[in-house]
């Protein structure tokens, strides 16, 4: 999926989730519709479908966007180096279409130390 044109993905994609997945933006914390979300299921990316978070690994961090301690497994998702903005940051993106969905932060709970903070306009949510 990764060599889709950004017209396939312009077309599919909200406004919203084009400039977030696509164009690494983020949305406003506290404002997505996945933050406060409690249900059981799975979070798959919105751009391709692929799983990628479980709700057994979601936590409330206070941050305002949707917060996991562990992906599904490591080759759902990329992690990569992001100095952007001033800041030193770990990128994740999607390892199937290679849509940024967030970062990760080393301030999480155990069992991992983990912090994926991810924005709901890149997720889809499945019921389990």
């Amino acid at each position: 999926m990764k060599d889709q044109p950004e017209e396939y993905w312009k077309k599919k994609l909200t406004p919203q989730q084009y400039h977030i997945l696509r164009e690494k933006g983020t949305e406003a914390p506290f404002t997505g519709e996945f933050d406060a979300k409690d249900d059981k299921g799975m979070y798959t990316c919105a751009a391709c479908g692929q799983e990628l978070f479980s709700s057994e690994t979601k936590f409330h961090s206070g941050s305002g966007w949707p917060s996991f301690y562990d992906a599904v497994s490591n080759d759902k998702v990329q992690l990569h180096d992001d100095s952007t903005h001033g800041m030193k940051r770990v990128e994740v993106t999607c390892a199937n279409c290679g849509s940024h969905l967030g970062h990760v932060f080393d301030d999480g709970p155990g069992p991992t130390g983990q912090r994926y903070c991810i924005n709901s306009a890149c997720l889809a949510f499945e019921d389990k």
